[in-house]
């Protein structure tokens, strides 16, 4: 790591705190500003007009789009300066417009981002938010704060998160979807006051699940999200456990949900 502002890969107008690290070979556009307390992994691109407030971690090889703000103080009452922080992993794309804010001392004091995710332009992401790896966001799409998005998860366009709610892994929402429940892995939800639809076949397909764990897990969401007798249910979906081991998963997730799930209408 060393300071930026001698190498030529930093436009002569951009502004770089004197305790900001930056690796070597770290790209920074027109008018961008990297605050105190901010640290840019190894081919990261930053382009014009972007800000980066710390204390912020960021990994190698992302690339932040124009106009983003990163790192800003969280969009809540009770927040009055206290110290925390965002952490981005390796390979993610931010779009134009981005806004991503650090965590809170009523949670974990973080926001969490992990690796290869694409954000597109005006995504929102919250206070204390932790997200996995391998997401997509499309436009518009926004966290509440405290949300947790897991692997592989797709939000489309406009999609609104209620805060502390839960997305599991390959998890899919439609265009314009107001989620205020916790989406269980596998499952595409959709809808004013989201509800489930189905399993999300498509997006298991094209991650190499096979043809029989599909077919399992469209069982199991009959036997979870549509079923009226929830224990018998639960029971049956656990017998498919030891044959396919996502039910498992599929299972414990809905009991461990706090807020409830999206159900089939």
């Amino acid at each position: 790591m060393c300071k930026a502002g001698a190498r030529n890969l930093i436009d002569p107008s951009a502004v770089i705190d004197p305790s900001a690290r930056l690796a070597d070979d770290v790209t920074v556009g027109p008018y961008s500003i990297i605050g105190a307390d901010v640290e840019i992994g190894a081919g990261t691109k930053i382009g014009p007009h972007v800000v980066i407030k710390g204390p912020t971690r960021i990994g190698p090889d992302n690339t932040f789009f124009q106009f983003c703000s990163i790192g800003e103080d969280p969009q809540d009452l009770k927040y009055h300066g206290e110290a925390s922080r965002l952490i981005i992993g390796r390979g993610n794309r931010f779009r134009e417009f981005c806004t991503v804010h650090r965590g809170t001392e009523s949670d974990h004091s973080e926001t969490v981002i992990g690796n290869d995710n694409l954000f597109m332009a005006y995504v929102h992401i919250a206070h204390d938010c932790v997200i996995g790896d391998h997401v997509i966001f499309s436009n518009s799409a926004s966290l509440a704060g405290h949300v947790r998005v897991e692997d592989h998860v797709v939000l489309s366009g406009f999609t609104l998160v209620h805060q502390f709610s839960r997305i599991g892994a390959h998890a899919f929402t439609g265009m314009g979807s107001w989620v205020n429940r916790d989406v269980p892995p596998y499952v595409i939800a959709a809808g004013t006051y989201a509800h489930a639809v189905g399993i999300n076949k498509e997006g298991l397909r094209r991650r190499g699940f096979s043809r029989e764990s599909i077919m399992a897990l469209n069982q199991g969401f009959k036997l979870l999200l549509m079923g009226r007798d929830r224990q018998a249910g639960m029971t049956a979906a656990e017998a498919l456990a030891d044959e396919f081991p996502e039910m498992q998963y599929f299972v414990d997730f809905i009991r461990a949900s706090e807020r409830g799930v999206v159900r089939k209408k």
